[in-house]
């Protein structure tokens, strides 16, 4: 099969000596307990944050509508069925901070919370190691081959991201209006 990233110089990765999920030769276990540990305090100090916001806000009149028989019955559903949420939250971008805020905000019982966290944490790393680094390889091999063809790759995504944005918003507005 030969060299995996047939490109010159340093950025060559013979089969044997690095992988396509190594980052500058890095091996994959380090690149993954990296991720895991990063993903695991950026989490904890969310869950934690929402944890303060919580106690800060004790004697306002959220904490007196979180009080009522309502709300009750709804925290009570978040704290048993809440941990599977935070798990699947690491399956998505953007809402982890939000699940993990809200679980802290709630006080979703901690060992709950982190056994959820863990295993949230374990696949979010697996992913990012495998897919992420796959992609911060190619798109390193594609710059040292062509960096124009890396460029119009790039603007291609941000402008298609751009794109379903402002679609988006409109329809949110189109339903708004109707």
């Amino acid at each position: 099969m030969g060299d995996l990233l047939d490109v010159p110089g340093e950025l060559t990765a013979a089969a044997g000596e690095a992988g396509v999920f190594t980052i500058a030769g890095v091996p994959y276990w380090v690149v993954y307990l990296a991720a895991f540990g990063i993903v695991l305090v950026r989490a904890q100090a969310t869950y934690w944050a929402g944890r303060g916001v919580a106690r800060g806000t004790a004697r306002t009149r959220l904490a007196e509508r979180l009080s009522s028989p309502r709300a009750v019955a709804w925290v009570e559903r978040v704290h048993r069925w809440g941990p599977p949420a935070v798990t699947l939250s690491f399956f998505t971008v953007g809402i982890q901070t939000v699940v993990n805020l809200a679980a802290g905000y709630l006080r979703m019982p901690y060992p709950r919370y982190l056994a959820a966290l863990l295993v949230g944490c374990a696949a979010w790393a697996a992913i990012w190691t495998t897919v992420g680094t796959a992609a911060v390889n190619g798109a390193v091999a594609l710059a040292a081959r062509s960096p124009l063809t890396l460029a119009v790759l790039g603007a291609g995504l941000v402008a298609s991201l751009a794109w379903a944005a402002v679609r988006a918003r409109r329809r949110r507005e189109a339903l708004r209006d109707a």
